[in-house]
């Protein structure tokens, strides 16, 4: 009964981060309040422990149940890093209440905006360069997803020294853009989020072989 339950957790969680990806590469969604950023890594992280503890219970899955819990937790990987991404990036931008005001946030390092409220012709604020930010470090959704995608391929099989080489290379190819304000905070606390949740979705995997 637990290596069914499990399998069908796995298969919730994997749909449920297909329908949140799309919702998470919307630049509106990122500036949304923090306690959005705090549901979103709670209902990411508890189905995830749940098929992890329930696939223990069940001992060692074989056959369909352990094709299917991998196929599963490969899609969680690629497909739930990004809203993972998201959900910590909101909890960790101090900006965002900012954001919230109606302060309007351009691509960041260039623009600026008005106070909210004030009449035309006013000082324009500049623009904060947050976290957040719509225009920070454009295409992390599209990378993040190989990267996860990488990451647990290279733990299903067995090299996971294969992680330093995805990040190195995913480091030199954003290395211009980290010279914009706030950018290597996201950068780093986005790729932390991205691998250890692929990393996650994996140690899944191996509770399924234990």
């Amino acid at each position: 009964m637990s290596a069914v339950l499990a399998v069908v957790l796995a298969v919730v969680l994997a749909a449920g981060c297909l329908v949140l990806l799309p919702f998470s590469m919307r630049p509106a969604i990122v500036t949304g309040p923090p306690w959005r950023g705090a549901l979103v890594v709670a209902g990411l992280l508890v189905p995830l422990v749940g098929v992890a503890l329930l696939a223990l219970a069940a001992g060692p899955l074989e056959g369909l149940l352990l094709g299917v819990v991998v196929a599963a937790m490969l899609v969680a990987a690629a497909a739930g890093g990004s809203p993972m991404a998201t959900g910590v990036l909101r909890l960790a931008d101090p900006a965002a209440a900012r954001a919230n005001e109606g302060v309007a946030l351009e691509r960041a390092g260039s623009g600026s905006a008005l106070r909210p409220g004030a009449p035309a012709g006013a000082s324009p604020l500049p623009v904060v360069a947050t976290l957040s930010a719509p225009g920070l470090l454009r295409g992390g959704a599209t990378l993040g997803l190989l990267e996860r995608v990488a990451t647990f391929g290279t733990l299903a099989v067995g090299s996971p020294e294969g992680i330093a080489v995805v990040l190195a290379v995913k480091g030199l190819g954003r290395f211009g853009e980290l010279k914009v304000p706030a950018a290597p905070e996201r950068f780093m606390i986005g790729t932390f989020a991205s691998v250890l949740w692929a990393c996650a979705c994996w140690a899944v995997v191996v509770a399924a072989l234990a």
